[in-house]
């Protein structure tokens, strides 16, 4: 019998050809600021901020309720300069609150994956190639890390059968899967969506994207309010906001930015909630600021859809993000958007009503 070809799918990279985040090296990528040797100072200090956060947790997390209690501000200020990565799993699910829903639901993931059928499990195999692709945890055809992605992202798409399976979704599951189990991952996305914590974002995965529209909304007006040059120029050239940001909102950064800038905005956006994708996207639009309002159209497009290298220091883009005070202002144009929204839809089911005679 003629032997078999050797997959290549099933090739393991060198361990030299890997960052410190599992990512296969490109040739032109840009250092991530992260892998580069340590100094004795640069350890103790690493050391030091482990054991104030080991501290802070207690062991599996058991003073954490307690501290964010008595200490909200340092909990706070803690997570904006990065949770320790060795850590970060375990913290993403205290502050997200799906350790407390999986606790609260025993047997219920494994009921999901084995014993349910889904109506979108041809598209999510379909789909599970392209979620990091360039990850060595998901590279391998049918591997374990394919394998892991398909499993959570069926059972949530029974779980919630309302919402399903959106594309977009392969990256929230995909990034957390890296730092956690199938089922304490599923969770995650469970508080996520259904707002275990914050608003919740299944709205950004419904039919018709309707969170996304308001959040592209409320992003345009904060832009031209921040930045009315820009927002003079984006008129011009005719840019609206679904050309370049809709991604930020849908993945949370996920899908096309660095991973060592994303992993420092979902620290923060888990605790903190969705304003932060609005403040980075605002933080990378003011720094390229005086770039973009000279681009004609197709430049235009591609500057914001390939912000520049130095643009993803997460040492220098957070703390302008962090500058802008967006809250109240976020509420005043969710109000606004749905008044506006409520006006169209009244005016559709006006224009269906049969007309009398």
């Amino acid at each position: 019998m003629e032997k078999k070809r050797v997959d290549e799918s099933l090739q393991v990279p060198a361990p030299g050809r890997v960052d410190r985040f599992g990512f296969v090296k490109q040739e032109h990528n840009s250092p991530d600021g992260l892998s580069r040797n340590k100094s004795a100072l640069e350890y103790q200090r690493e050391q030091k901020r482990l054991r104030k956060w080991r501290k802070m947790i207690g062991v599996g997390g058991s003073d954490w309720k307690h501290y964010v209690r008595r200490k909200p501000h340092v909990v706070k200020r803690r997570i904006r300069k990065g949770i320790p990565d060795c850590l970060r799993g375990l913290v993403w699910q205290l502050i997200s609150g799906s350790r407390d829903l999986l606790l609260m639901n025993p047997g219920v993931y494994e009921q999901l994956v084995i014993y349910e059928t889904s109506a979108s499990e041809l598209d999510i195999i379909r789909d599970i190639s392209r979620t990091f692709p360039s990850h060595v945890f998901y590279q391998q055809r049918h591997g374990p890390g394919q394998r892991s992605l398909y499993n959570v992202l069926k059972a949530y798409s029974v779980y919630d059968r309302e919402v399903g399976y959106v594309q977009g979704m392969g990256y929230l599951a995909g990034l957390l899967l890296l730092y956690m189990s199938e089922e304490d991952a599923f969770w995650l996305v469970v508080a996520l969506l259904k707002g275990a914590v914050h608003a919740p974002m299944e709205g950004l995965y419904l039919e018709g994207l309707p969170l996304v529209q308001q959040y592209l909304f409320q992003f345009d007006r904060l832009m031209r309010e921040y930045m009315p040059k820009l927002g003079e120029h984006f008129t011009e050239e005719m840019i609206n906001p679904s050309m370049y940001g809709s991604q930020w909102f849908i993945t949370v950064f996920s899908y096309s930015f660095p991973f060592h800038l994303a992993l420092r905005i979902w620290d923060v956006f888990l605790y903190e909630g969705v304003k932060i994708v609005f403040k980075v996207g605002l933080a990378l639009l003011k720094y390229c600021h005086d770039d973009l309002v000279k681009l004609p159209f197709e430049k235009l497009i591609h500057a914001l859809r390939n912000f520049p290298d130095d643009a993803m220091n997460p040492d220098v883009l957070l703390p302008m993000a962090y500058s802008f005070k967006v809250s109240k202002r976020l509420e005043e144009l969710e109000q606004e958007y749905e008044k506006i929204h409520g006006k169209v839809a009244e005016s559709k089911a006006k224009q269906k009503q049969p007309q009398l005679t």
